[in-house]
């Protein structure tokens, strides 16, 4: 089963198969489901073509994949362009809500770098 050019995962629970699809969290899958009278415990290979499509028009209907990706960028962009605080943030890489960086926010920031004290061990000869 393809939505928007992803795959969903034929393995795995539909709820959790949807999830695939950038835009598609847990609780959004679930509605869906709910709202189609669709089981929740169903894999994708025992979905009929007709509740296929019936998904895939309603996961289509919302915004995803590309679209919601463009409009995040435009969204951070934007506050870059008008040098908020938050765009400030955002461009130098650090948390930009909030967070402490003294210690932990290494997603942002990236691996470590360490500094070395400046004195270089004696070699013995």
């Amino acid at each position: 089963m393809r939505i928007s050019g992803i795959t969903i995962p034929d393995k795995k629970r539909i709820e959790f198969g949807l999830t695939a699809v950038y835009g598609v969290g847990r609780p959004r899958a679930e509605e869906i489901l709910k709202g189609l009278n669709i089981p929740l415990g169903t894999r994708p290979t025992e979905l009929t073509p007709e509740q296929e499509q019936l998904i895939r028009e309603k996961v289509e209907s919302f915004t995803i994949e590309g679209e919601l990706r463009r409009e995040t960028s435009a969204h951070i962009k934007r506050l870059k362009d008008i040098k908020a605080y938050r765009g400030m943030r955002h461009a130098k890489r650090l948390p930009a809500r909030g967070q402490r960086t003294k210690t932990n926010a290494r997603t942002l920031k990236g691996v470590r770098k360490t500094m070395g004290s400046g004195r270089r061990k004696v070699e013995k000869t």
